[in-house]
């Protein structure tokens, strides 16, 4: 545990970004299997639009810092590709 004011701050602090992260993540998760689960089923209309919520979604996860920008890119090139084979 920490002794010094400064530091002991710094943990809640640490706390609330890690809570709000692992919320974003999921979300994104959630999504993605949205946009997976239209492709698989063969809706293109549905594939779609639940491509452009999550790439939308995705971008704003790697803006607030939960996400490196090529790990936003990587993810979107890949539902891209799976809602494209539609």
């Amino acid at each position: 545990m920490a002794n010094i004011k400064s530091a002991k701050k710094r943990i809640k602090v640490i706390e609330t970004k890690t809570l709000r992260n692992k919320m974003i993540k999921s979300k994104c998760k959630t999504l993605t299997k949205k946009v997976l689960a239209a492709v698989a089923a063969g809706d293109k209309e549905l594939a779609n639009t639940a491509f452009k919520e999550t790439a939308a979604y995705l971008a704003k996860a790697g803006a607030k810092g939960v996400y490196h920008k090529n790990t936003v890119a990587h993810k979107v090139s890949h539902l891209q590709a799976a809602v494209n084979t539609l």
